[in-house]
């Protein structure tokens, strides 16, 4: 969408942003981020960054060296779609402010030194990573640990243990059985226009959405396949997927989850990731 800070000041300036929101990745591989007045946001955050407090994120510094700096990745520049703002995000790099090196413990640094290395080894020059990210869809999460009790509670409406539950309407029966979810057609598919709704804003973020479908677990658990693409923007691109994701299903009622395995007995939710070394433009 861009390519240097020139076009990002002026597509801020010339379509009316009100905000950018500054993102980057933790140790751990979950996205943070805090937000800027486009007034505060000018040609010097491209060359000197934004600074924050790397002892209050996991995995990065002791509070006596706490500080960081942030600088611009430029070609990650999307409008938010949830925002009620509008809203331009754009993906940080995180450097030394007193060296200016690569913070070692950056995902997106790591991502862009292993690129290089790959480069270096003469073995290929570009890598391509094709991740495919399951998850399921809940209409109810609930769970603590306290002195007096300890527990977790999950439902969905197309759940195998609803079957015999009472329903506003009647409760027709239609819910995917344990291992039973694989590709169903509705009614047994509850989530088919939920899906959509995510791929329709998937493609509208700039991935290339390839399908969309009813995993193997009851309980709503679901797959949309997208294009690969290089390893660093591979990254950037499941970190925007799973931000859609959780987002569209919260503002349709619901709670998405990437974890491994939510429910007993059922199937867990894997990531395969495709993986493809190229030289001269060839395999």
């Amino acid at each position: 969408m861009f390519s240097n800070a020139d076009e990002v000041l002026k597509y801020l300036k010339d379509n009316e942003v009100k905000s950018v929101d500054v993102r980057f990745c933790d140790l751990p591989g979950v996205m943070q981020h805090f937000t800027v007045p486009v007034e505060s946001f000018d040609a010097d955050v491209f060359a000197n960054g934004l600074a924050f407090d790397g002892s209050s994120i996991r995995g990065f510094q002791a509070i006596h060296e706490s500080d960081m700096q942030l600088l611009p990745d430029v070609t990650t520049a999307r409008l938010d779609p949830f925002r009620a703002e509008k809203t331009l995000n754009i993906n940080f790099f995180i450097h030394d402010p007193l060296t200016g090196e690569a913070y070692s413990r950056d995902p997106r640094n790591v991502a862009k030194k292993a690129e290089a290395y790959l480069k270096g080894t003469g073995i290929a020059d570009t890598c391509y990573f094709g991740p495919e990210a399951e998850f399921y869809v809940f209409d109810d999460v609930r769970f603590t640990s306290g002195s007096q009790e300890s527990y977790y509670h999950i439902d969905a409406e197309a759940a195998f243990w609803n079957t015999g539950r009472a329903e506003e309407g009647g409760n027709r029966g239609y819910k995917p059985r344990v291992k039973g979810g694989y590709f169903p057609v509705a009614p047994n598919d509850h989530y088919a226009d939920l899906r959509a709704t995510m791929s329709r804003a998937l493609i509208d973020s700039g991935l290339i959405v390839e399908r969309q479908h009813h995993e193997v677990g009851s309980a709503g658990q679901a797959e949309i396949n997208y294009r690969f693409n290089t390893l660093l923007s591979a990254a950037d691109d499941l970190m925007l997927f799973k931000y859609i994701i959780k987002n569209v299903a919260w503002n349709a009622g619901k709670t998405a989850t990437f974890m491994p395995k939510p429910v007993f007995g059922d199937n867990g939710s894997g990531m395969h990731c495709h993986q493809s070394l190229w030289k001269d433009g060839a395999p």
